[in-house]
């Protein structure tokens, strides 16, 4: 029960592969079905950046009508299924009549490679850049830079010249692709992929009404939106599917709608664009939401499915907890919204009926005065996962805490709103030692445990010292996070 044949674009041609497997990774699909070894396994988990290919697909332009968008991902936790109808760049098409792409050549001009297994997906990482920015005239700064590449490892610590390449890119002769063709190749490529396929075992319905329909006729569907987290169950679980269900080609669900009150996004969103939008609404959610994993996975994972997921060292939900957001599901019967702290019911569980799915995350507006702070704790500054995350939204009034929202990951079964604490804050005013109760009730709000990332005992004396620092923030304290550091170039 395969169904529909598997078709992208590639070096300007169509390529047609039948009877993949609905969980054959991407990765899988380039190195042993299409002997495509330059692209590199790694971690099998989408953290070291090794196996970066670039995928292109037409969205809305801002002017009308539709554009190429390119996206860095990663492909050892992407299903090969789900670049249905896209473009698809690795490191052995890069190279154009024996001369180098510029991506290529700054990575030798500036001694970006040292033992060189990763240099292939930094070189993606950089092509995705060049296409993004430096194609359409674009600069390149060292932050910028930074961003691009902060889903890329280099064991052998390699990265100021990697990152001189990436500025050294606007130096040489400019490639282009011919944006056109392609973008007209793909509509045509996506007007075939449209419709159901009735018994195919990986199904990407294109409308919400196809999506709810395949939902209701088969509950037991694994539904990804991404496959950041649905991949590592494959390639480390050795997990398997007899049937899937996408979400990430929903239309109505690619959608972001902007109201007075609330921004609507939709669960096919990604990460890259959802977070974009919070932080054009609340800008000091910026550097949080570059933390948010590394690029290539934030243009993969979708805000929907990192909620729906539940994990709880999620670093969404804290945020979306504390700025009161809600979930709207829906199905063949209808629609139901509810705030999202919830929508779980334990670990990696929650609300949604067999024939429901997550349709939407409503954020609300920032409220006049908000003083709103997002700590991220882990042992990676970047590319890494949370060991305590925690989101604190506070307006005051004449001194005394008007409202507050506290919402936490790492300390418990689910992601959890610290409802004792904010009690503690509630009119109260808001002074240093209301700030040092806040931190002793918020140490004993919940009960940790210990892994890899920290122990019970540091999760619990770091949220306390967290609300300190959020004292310290609100009085007008800067300095004191790693987030004011910037990336320089060497002298």
């Amino acid at each position: 029960m395969q169904g529909r044949p598997l078709r992208f674009i590639r070096r300007g041609e169509l390529v047609r592969l039948d009877n993949v497997p609905p969980t054959r990774t991407l990765l899988e699909l380039l190195r042993e079905d299409l002997a495509c070894t330059g692209t590199k396994e790694g971690c099998a988990e989408g953290d070291c950046g090794a196996c970066t290919v670039v995928l292109a697909q037409p969205e809305p332009a801002a002017g009308g009508g539709n554009a190429l968008r390119w996206r860095a991902i990663n492909s050892c936790v992407r299903l090969a299924h789900s670049i249905d109808g896209m473009a698809l760049w690795t490191v052995e098409d890069l190279v154009q009549g024996g001369t180098l792409h510029p991506a290529q050549e700054a990575m030798v001009r500036c001694h970006g490679s040292q033992c060189g297994f990763c240099t292939p997906g930094f070189v993606m990482s950089l092509f995705g850049l060049y296409q993004s920015r430096l194609a359409h005239g674009e600069s390149v700064t060292r932050e910028l830079a930074q961003e691009s590449l902060s889903g890329n490892l280099c064991r052998c610590t390699g990265y100021r010249p990697i990152l001189d390449a990436a500025q050294a890119m606007a130096d040489l002769p400019a490639v282009r692709v011919d944006e056109e063709r392609l973008l007209s190749q793909l509509q045509a490529l996506q007007k075939e992929c449209s419709g159901p396929t009735p018994g195919a075992s990986y199904l990407t319905p294109r409308t919400l009404g196809e999506l709810l329909a395949a939902r209701a006729a088969d509950p037991k569907a694994q539904l990804v939106a991404g496959c950041t987290d649905a991949g590592l169950w494959v390639t480390k679980m050795h997990m398997q599917f007899p049937k899937v269900l996408d979400v990430t080609q929903v239309q109505e669900l690619r959608r972001m709608e902007h109201y007075g009150h609330h921004i609507a996004i939709g669960a096919a969103v990604t990460l890259a664009d959802a977070f974009g939008a919070l932080v054009a609404d609340r800008p000091q959610l910026k550097a949080f939401a570059q933390r948010f994993a590394g690029l290539p996975i934030r243009n993969s994972g979708t805000l929907g499915g990192n909620v729906a997921n539940g994990s709880p060292i999620g670093d969404s939900m804290p945020l979306l907890i504390a700025l009161g957001a809600n979930v709207v599901l829906m199905s063949v019967r209808g629609h139901r919204e509810l705030p999202i702290e919830d929508f779980y019911t334990g670990y990696r569980k929650n609300v949604l009926a067999p024939d429901e799915v997550l349709a939407w995350i409503k954020v609300p507006r920032p409220p006049a005065g908000e003083f709103l702070r997002a700590y991220k704790i882990s042992k990676r500054f970047e590319d890494d996962i949370s060991a305590v995350c925690l989101v604190i939204a506070m307006g005051l009034d004449g001194g005394k805490v008007a409202r507050v929202r506290i919402g936490a990951g790492g300390v418990a079964a689910t992601p959890a709103r610290a409802v004792r604490t904010e009690s503690v804050l509630s009119g109260r005013a808001w002074t240093e030692e209301a700030a040092s109760r806040a931190a002793a009730a918020l140490r004993s709000e919940f009960q940790p445990i210990s892994d890899m990332r920290a122990s019970a005992g540091y999760r619990s004396e770091v949220l306390g010292n967290l609300m300190q620092r959020f004292w310290l923030e609100s009085q007008g304290m800067r300095g004191i996070n790693l987030e004011d550091m910037q990336a320089v170039a060497a002298p």
